[in-house]
């Protein structure tokens, strides 16, 4: 089985992308799939979410933008069974200005997962909340974007620009990117606010957007902190169980498309 490469991807901060990509990934492997989480936010927060210890990131994603070091090098195990992590760390904030000047600077990250994916059914790479030159390696490498969307005011606002700068990418980079689906994330059921919102980004993007919502939760909150996916923290709480209904739902998506 070739990988499915899925880029999580939100120029906006703040929307639930990260615990999007750690609770999906976690899902996703609670099902069966066997998993590669690839952080590419230099904040890290991914890694931490999965309880990678900064000691633990000898190897990072930098190492591997910047050709020192192969990704089965980069690999590293998680507490959650068949999920492994390529962590983060700060320097790959430097990478985006060493990588300006390079040759392919674009297909980086491409060329460093060509063939070293192995019997991984779903690589996930968490992106940092902004359309610069890691965001732009993503698409390159991905084959499709899940777009995690705050049910907030000036969502739909911000969504043009990743939507521009992805139709930029089909046609010079990446014919073969689509977009995957469309998450709503902090989705407050008291606030007839998250309805408009829903309502409007459903009518600007039909069936692209996830029947799954994802709700605003203390339980999701709470779990980064202790190291761990909300899944483990508190499996049946809403927010799990959003995410384990996310993945289903995402799995179907697949199937359906390969079929």
């Amino acid at each position: 089985m070739t990988a499915r490469v899925i880029a999580i991807a939100n120029q906006k901060g703040g929307v639930g992308k990260t615990t999007t990509a750690v609770n999906l990934a976690t899902a996703l492997a609670a099902a069966g799939e066997k998993v590669l989480l690839i952080d590419f936010d230099p904040q890290g927060n991914a890694s931490t979410g999965l309880g990678i210890s900064r000691q633990a990131r000898a190897i990072t994603t930098y190492q591997l933008l910047s050709g020192e070091k192969n990704l089965a090098a980069a690999i590293v195990a998680t507490a959650v069974p068949r999920l492994s992590v390529v962590p983060a760390s700060v320097e790959l904030a430097g990478a985006e200005l060493e990588l300006v000047e390079e040759q392919r600077r674009e297909f980086r990250l491409r060329d460093a997962l060509a063939g070293g994916l192995g019997d991984f059914g779903y690589v996930l790479i968490d992106c940092p909340p902004s359309l610069g030159l890691l965001t732009l390696n993503a698409l390159v490498a991905a084959q499709s974007v899940l777009v995690p969307m705050q049910c907030e005011f000036y969502a739909l606002e911000g969504l043009s620009h990743l939507m521009h700068t992805i139709e930029r990418v089909r046609t010079s980079l990446n014919p073969a990117l689509e977009i995957q689906g469309v998450v709503l994330t902090m989705f407050d059921k008291r606030n007839n606010l998250s309805d408009l919102v829903a309502a409007d980004v459903r009518e600007h993007f039909g069936t692209k957007v996830y029947k799954t919502v994802i709700p605003r939760n203390v339980r999701i909150s709470e779990a980064p902190s202790h190291g761990t996916p909300v899944l483990l923290y508190d499996f049946h709480c809403p927010g799990s169980q959003a995410y384990v209904h996310l993945a289903g739902e995402l799995l179907r998506r697949e199937r359906a498309l390969a079929s």
